[in-house]
């Protein structure tokens, strides 16, 4: 029986021969000599495949949360980690990826741009949770906009880097990581203080 993992890898190896617009779920249904009624049984359209194939890289990256030296990261180390991991798992296939995203950016395509957003928020959650993030409030609410920022700052970069083994990315995102770590300490170090003073002085008032 055809899983919907041998669809997905046949769809994307007919993307990398020729390109993704040209994929036919047709064609993936007379690769695998099944028909369409039993491809649309695991994906209702061609887009589903897509998102199937980002949930590979979900799963990949929290498998990595999983690995034995993990704990012992730094938040900093932490999200890079799972970020070029979540890329890692594309990588062989960089070229389909790259198309895939660009088809999703063409005018038009408002129905398959907003869940992409909702994609997006969904990882950077997943990414959140397995880097043990537990900003809360205002804090959380900045942290998720500027890694959410990073991540696509660092996919987009990642689809064009020529380094071997997307080492320019490597150091692309630890730079992005570093300003970011930066600015929350300015920030809310600041705010703590400003905070404790406020109480200093109401206390001395009382």
């Amino acid at each position: 029986m055809t899983t919907a993992d041998q669809i997905v890898d046949t769809a994307i190896e007919l993307g990398e021969r020729n390109s993704w617009e040209a994929v036919r779920l047709n064609d993936v249904a007379a690769l695998l000599g099944i028909t369409l009624d039993d491809v649309r049984a695991h994906f209702r359209e061609k887009e589903d495949i897509v998102d199937a194939w980002f949930e590979r890289a979900d799963a990949a990256m929290l498998r990595a949360a999983q690995g034995p030296d993990f704990a012992y990261l730094n938040p900093r180390q932490r999200l890079h980690r799972l970020i070029m991991t979540w890329l890692g798992a594309l990588y062989p296939y960089r070229k389909t990826t790259r198309q895939m995203i660009y088809g999703k950016l063409e005018p038009g395509h408002i129905h398959i741009q907003i869940p992409g957003l909702m994609r997006i928020s969904r990882t950077v959650q997943w990414m959140r949770e397995a880097a043990g993030r537990n900003a809360t409030y205002i804090r959380r609410a900045l942290e998720e906009t500027a890694l959410t920022s990073i991540y696509l700052a660092t996919f987009v970069h990642w689809m064009n880097d020529s380094s071997s083994g997307s080492a320019g990315t490597g150091r692309f995102l630890d730079r992005c990581l570093a300003i970011a770590e930066s600015a929350d300490r300015m920030v809310f170090t600041r705010r703590s203080v400003a905070d404790n003073g406020s109480e200093e002085n109401a206390a001395h008032s009382a």
